[in-house]
Formats: structure tokens, sequence, C-alpha cells
């Protein structure tokens, strides 16, 4: 039994909705829609195909076994029979693929070959289990009577995807299954207590516990369906979600840039004194001002970043890097902000004093590089050292980062990497963040290439590190 149409189709599980499954659309047969149909065939179709060699095995299984027992002549006969069953149902299976409309007449069309398929094969089993209980001594029916058992549980596994030709499959099936004995009943007279009506009742028996696997396959492949469209829905939702909350974003920063450009500028002068004296109480709220403008202007920049990340639009701009070099511009850039927060950067090469260069965007890479130092300031003891190391192996870089403060857990490594998340903790000394630099320095680094990852250290303390490939010489 298989699950959704492959995507070369054209119809399938997402063509489908709830009114399908409710049987509230347009009605085929057993309050089915013909899109839920034609999807279903589909299934059954992929289904046989895919069973064909099984089916191979069991014919010249049992052919064979005719053959050398009966009569060879049943065998050829049958076998000359189940190729001619065989060819058709390949050619009905590809009529079904290729001419997958989901409207009424060519539904219908396909139901009726599907069905002239099951007919037939149906019947040239029953055919051959007939013909060799016909020939046996009433009551020794093994042979005959296991075939149509694996006959029927083989059906009742792979081929309920369509309700009407399950049935009628096993209605051929059980129809036999119940004439062989009944024959042997009629034809010997036999008492109630013999083996032929014992062998009737067992029939009896095998057909109810067919019908009730049957019921369970069956049930099993419709809540399936159900499944499969719900979580399709479940999917759109989510992406149309997505699409709204992606489009909310970028129109809101797009409209907050300006204004907070100019607000930062005229607050910034303000403090400068350039507009006039300050008293100590304005110049402190001033300075209040002018840090949650430089946090506004952060978290929009951060924002559009991702926007042009997430829509593929981030534009890179690579040229040869020399790491040693941006390593040290990194740490004397970014030293003032740590300054405030009694904490320093120190640069530590253990690449043997080579040239270590890479192919890269250098003004992308800063703000990888930017978010980590910042977060290591963040979570550092006041006087501590924040080391940034450079090594090279097996021809990539890496870069470390390396605090001295509370440490951070290596099971928060899903939290620390996704947007709009923060890792709370006492070192984190007031100075919040957007929750998005680490997810963008991901992007970045993997946009290179690379990999960035973290782990807590023996001693106190984090270690980031990202790993680039060195450029080709």
């Amino acid at each position: 039994m298989q699950a959704a149409a492959s995507d070369d189709t054209a119809v399938s599980y997402s063509d489908l909705d709830q009114s399908d499954l409710d049987g509230s659309s347009d009605v085929l047969f057993l309050g089915e829609s013909p899109a839920l149909i034609q999807t279903q065939m589909r299934d059954y179709a992929r289904s046989g195909d895919m069973q064909f060699r099984q089916r191979l095995i069991i014919y010249v299984a049992g052919l064979s076994l005719a053959a050398f027992y009966y009569d060879p002549r049943i065998s050829i006969v049958i076998g000359i029979l189940v190729v001619i069953s065989e060819c058709l149902d390949r050619v009905i299976h590809r009529q079904v693929f290729r001419d997958s409309s989901p409207d009424l007449p060519t539904v219908r069309r396909n139901f009726a070959l599907l069905a002239l398929s099951t007919v037939l094969s149906s019947s040239i089993v029953v055919c051959f289990t007939l013909s060799i209980a016909f020939s046996e001594p009433a009551a020794t029916h093994f042979m005959p009577l296991f075939f149509l058992l694996a006959g029927s549980i083989f059906t009742a596994m792979n081929e309920g995807q369509v309700v009407t030709l399950l049935l009628t499959r096993l209605v051929l099936y059980g129809a036999a299954f119940v004439a062989i004995p009944i024959f042997d009943v009629l034809r010997t007279g036999a008492g109630l207590h013999s083996p032929e009506w014992l062998e009737l009742f067992t029939s009896v028996v095998v057909l109810l516990f067919i019908i009730k696997v049957s019921q369970v396959f069956l049930g099993a492949y419709q809540r399936q369906i159900r499944q499969m469209v719900e979580l399709r829905d479940l999917a759109e939702r989510a992406r149309v979600a997505s699409t709204a909350k992606t489009e909310f974003l970028s129109t809101v920063s797009h409209e907050l840039r300006t204004p907070m450009t100019s607000i930062n500028g005229a607050v910034g002068i303000a403090a400068s004194g350039t507009a006039g004296p300050l008293t100590p109480a304005l110049e402190r709220l001033l300075g209040i001002a002018q840090s949650n403008c430089t946090r506004l202007s952060n978290l929009i920049d951060d924002i559009l970043d991702l926007q042009k990340i997430e829509a593929g639009k981030m534009v890179f701009d690579n040229a040869p890097i020399e790491l040693w070099d941006f390593v040290e511009r990194a740490c004397e850039v970014n030293g003032p902000y740590a300054i405030p927060l009694d904490v320093s950067f120190e640069a530590v090469a253990e690449h043997g004093g080579q040239s270590v260069v890479i192919h890269g965007d250098e003004r992308r890479l800063d703000q990888v590089m930017s978010n980590l130092l910042s977060n290591a300031a963040k979570f550092s003891h006041p006087g501590g050292v924040v080391t940034v190391k450079l090594t090279v192996h097996e021809g990539r870089a890496r870069i470390e980062v390396i605090d001295r403060g509370v440490g951070l857990s290596e099971d928060k490594r899903e939290l620390v990497f996704d947007m709009f998340s923060q890792v709370k903790s006492s070192q984190n000394r007031g100075t919040a963040g957007t929750g998005l630099g680490m997810n963008i320095s991901k992007q970045i680094v993997e946009a290179h290439g690379g990999t960035i990852d973290y782990r807590k250290n023996d001693g106190p303390g984090t270690t980031f590190f990202f790993d680039l490939p060195l450029a080709d010489d």
C-alpha cells in the first residue's frame, strides 16, 4: 500500500480538500469525490506495479507445483493468461498515470479500466485454484485453498486504495473459497460430521478473518489519506503565516529606518552639546535616548538582513581576505564596546605564522565577529579577557572566540542559533540584543561554505567558533 502520489502527478493529495474526504463535493460513487477516487486509483496502480515481482514469484511457484503434481497443461494455459493479464495491467496503469484529470468522464474511464484488469487477474487466480481443486479428491484441497488465502491476504494488505476494486477481488476469491468445499459436499453427499463439512465451516471462518484483515488495512489507508491532507493544510497555513510575517516585518522595518535615522542623528547632535549647553540630568537622559536609538537601529538592520537572507537577496561581495589581519582588526574595532563592561579582547595566532587567506565578504564576516565578540563580552566577568584564536587544519581556517564567563550549556544549541531567541544568564549585564545576531551569523557563515558552533570550556566560559574553507592557491 503506497502513500502519496509523486510530485510529477497531476492529481495528488495536494489537490484534495476536506470536502473531498467528507464526500460533500461532486460525488462519483460510495460517497467519494472524483478527485479522491483519482488519487486512490493512482495509489492502487502504483502499488500494483511495485508488487509485480512478488506476484511473479507466487505465480511461478504455484504454476510449477501444479505442473509437477497435477496437470502441466493447466500451468501452461494459466501461465499464458497470467502474462496477458500482467501486460494489460501495465498498459492500464500507465493510462491511469498519464490521464489523471479529476473530471468525471476521465475518472469513470480509468476506473472501468482498473475494474477490467482486476476482474481479469482475479478470475485467472480463481480458474487456476478451481481447476486444481476439481481434479483432487474431496476434502484434500490444501494447495488451492492456501493460494486463495494467500491471494486474499495479499489483496487486503496491498490493494485497499479503492474500496470497490478491493471488494471485487475479495468477492471473487471468497466465492471460490466457499465453492470448493460446497462442491465436495454436493458431489459426495457427505454428512455433517464429515471432513467435507469441516472444510466448509473452516473456509467460512477463514473468510471472516480475511474480511477483518481487509478492514484493518483499509482503515489504515484512509487514515493515511486524511493525515496527509491535514498535514498539507497545516503546512499551507504555516507558509501563508510565514509569508505574512515576513512581509509585515519587512514593511515595518523599512518604514522605521528613515525616521529612526533622523531621530538618532538629532539625539546625537543634542547629546554632543552643539545645540546648546546641557545640564547633567539632560545629558543623562540624552545618553539613555541615544543608547535606545542605537539599539532600535540595530534591530531594524538585523531584521532587514534576515529578510534578505530568507529571500535569497543578500549580496555577498567576495574577495580574498587575510584572516590574521581580519582578526586583529575585529578585536580593535570592537574593543570600545567591551570597555564599559570592563572586558578586553586579545588576538592569539596559532597558525604557524603562515598567511591564511579565505575568499569571502569581509563586511558580512565583520558582522559575525561583532556578534561573537559582543556576546563574549556580555557574558564575561568584569575584568575578564576574551581570546580570539586563529588556527588552520585540513584546508579550513577556524576562528575561536573564547570567554571565561559563566559558560553556556551545550543543550541550548537550538535556542542559541534560533531567531528572536536569547539565552538568559545572570552574567548578561543588562545588555540585551535583538535575538537575531546568532541566527544571522549562522546563515552568513553557511553562505561562505562554513560552519559555526560552540562548546563549553573545560574550565569557566564558552568557546564559539566558525570554520571557513581556505582560498585556492
